[in-house]
């Protein structure tokens, strides 16, 4: 049908005349805790890929999803029963193999929650848990997620080299050692801790909480937040130039 009015054209359109690829959206939510990286994995209990583990992705929901951060969003909340503080779309993947079904394209993004925000909610089902990076060897991941996290791990890397976006995986209260080992994981290196103070704490960055809490060796050190916007600061230098032969 040929037609110069819009809504007429619309009201005839036939969206399956066209083939189209299986569109999802997957998330690669971090956390930190036990002094280790962690991803959230769900085991999936349908075909393809039965039985291995996955990132807690989905189909667009179109009905109730307007965005993609939507989907994102929803997925997450359904593993989690909350929302993650920080969510960043991290890149598009798709091709003819990925999926077993079809042609298929996956939206991902990079999220970071706090452990204790969702640990008992999590603990209730039974096919999430929270994954080291060392243990994600040893588990038979679905379709492409293995190379998906890699590329949000390298993301996060980076963002731990130029920002402070890495706290958003602490709790809302933690000590600057705390976000410090955090950044060194992240990093694979060590970093000096005079200097790594003095960076963070010139940016102004962070809020005294007026709370302290007893480190390891029985004294007390100072809780700090995160302040509001402090995690889109960029760093003008890297924070791996506070390296433990600095002086």
């Amino acid at each position: 049908m040929q037609t110069n009015d819009e809504q007429t054209f619309l009201e005839h359109y036939d969206k399956q005349a066209y083939d189209a690829p299986l569109v999802t959206v997957d998330p690669v939510l971090f956390t930190y805790h036990a002094e280790q990286l962690k991803v959230l994995l769900v085991q999936r209990s349908s075909h393809p890929d039965r039985q291995m583990w996955g990132l807690p992705g989905g189909f667009v929901d179109l009905q109730h999803d307007a965005t993609l951060e939507d989907t994102a969003l929803r997925k997450l909340r359904e593993k989690t029963g909350v929302t993650p503080p920080y969510l960043e779309q991290l890149h598009t993947f798709g091709n003819a193999t990925r999926d077993k079904r079809s042609w298929s394209v996956t939206v991902c993004y990079t999220a970071l929650i706090a452990h204790q925000e969702c640990a008992a909610h999590i603990a209730t089902v039974m096919d999430a848990r929270w994954v080291s990076m060392q243990q994600l060897e040893m588990l038979p991941l679905a379709f492409d997620h293995g190379m998906i996290i890699g590329h949000a791990r390298e993301r996060l890397r980076q963002k731990a080299l130029y920002s402070i976006v890495p706290a958003y995986a602490l709790p809302e209260k933690f000590t600057l050692p705390e976000l410090q080992q955090l950044h060194e994981i992240l990093l694979g290196m060590p970093l000096q801790k005079k200097s790594f103070r003095r960076r963070i704490e010139q940016a102004e960055l962070l809020e005294d909480s007026g709370e302290k809490r007893a480190d390891s060796g029985g004294r007390p050190a100072t809780l700090y937040r995160m302040k509001a916007g402090s995690g889109a600061h960029t760093f003008l230098r890297n924070l791996s130039g506070a390296t433990e032969t600095e002086e």
